[in-house]
């Protein structure tokens, strides 16, 4: 049964080179064309497989089919926004004269400082055992962001918070030019951070956020 495929590869905001040398061009291309098209595919390939055990009625692989896409689908939403989130102009931290003052405000109230945000969202990265991610969410019940250390794609995240600024920690984000060396690449991140890019999903989170939970 063909269908047409649900996800599709985004193009890169910026060219292979534009945010060296905190990351390589070369890293760029890899990480583009191969890793997040692989997630596309595998995304496509798995919502295609279990259309068929619908068709068919045979659920023998559900539970690894489920697993698949979450953890395909994840892998395509989180690179989705990763591209997003850095900017060859980025860097520093949201100020209001640029238009990224809510944003400031969300990460002094839920952290403290941005000073304590950047270390709980460096150091969340950093210590991923083997894959995964940092991740800076909106947390839709208190209205709150909240860092979480996402485990490959999917595990150990607060059901409903949404994706804001997210690190990736894998290693074929950074071995080719950092070698093992995570946290070092962890701490160039912040040089790239496109915070015009996170305030605007901060504001787009905030304002889809109201039918969550609905009242009794």
């Amino acid at each position: 049964m063909a269908t047409h495929p649900t996800y599709t590869l985004p193009e890169l905001p910026y060219d292979y080179a534009a945010l060296e040398p905190v990351i390589s061009g070369e890293i760029i291309e890899l990480h583009h064309d191969k890793h997040h098209a692989g997630y596309v595919k595998g995304a496509n390939d798995t919502l295609e497989q279990l259309a068929q055990a619908r068709e068919k009625d045979a659920w023998a692989a559900i539970n690894g089919l489920e697993k698949n896409l979450a953890f395909h689908l994840s892998g395509h939403i989180l690179h989705s926004i990763y591209w997003g989130n850095m900017s060859g102009d980025g860097g520093g931290e949201p100020l209001e004269k640029d238009g990224t003052g809510e944003l400031a405000d969300a990460l002094a109230e839920s952290f403290g400082s941005f000073a304590r945000f950047k270390a709980q969202l460096s150091k969340a990265a950093a210590t991923t055992q083997g894959s995964g991610w940092g991740v800076l969410a909106y947390e839709p019940v208190s209205g709150r962001l909240v860092v979480e250390q996402v485990y490959d794609h999917q595990g150990n995240v607060g059901q409903g918070a949404v994706p804001l600024l997210v690190f990736d920690a894998w290693e074929h984000a950074f071995y080719l030019q950092y070698r093992n060396q995570k946290v070092d690449f962890v701490e160039a991140m912040w040089r790239v951070v496109n915070w015009q890019d996170v305030a605007a999903r901060y504001a787009a989170a905030r304002e889809r956020a109201a039918g969550l939970l609905l009242a009794p």
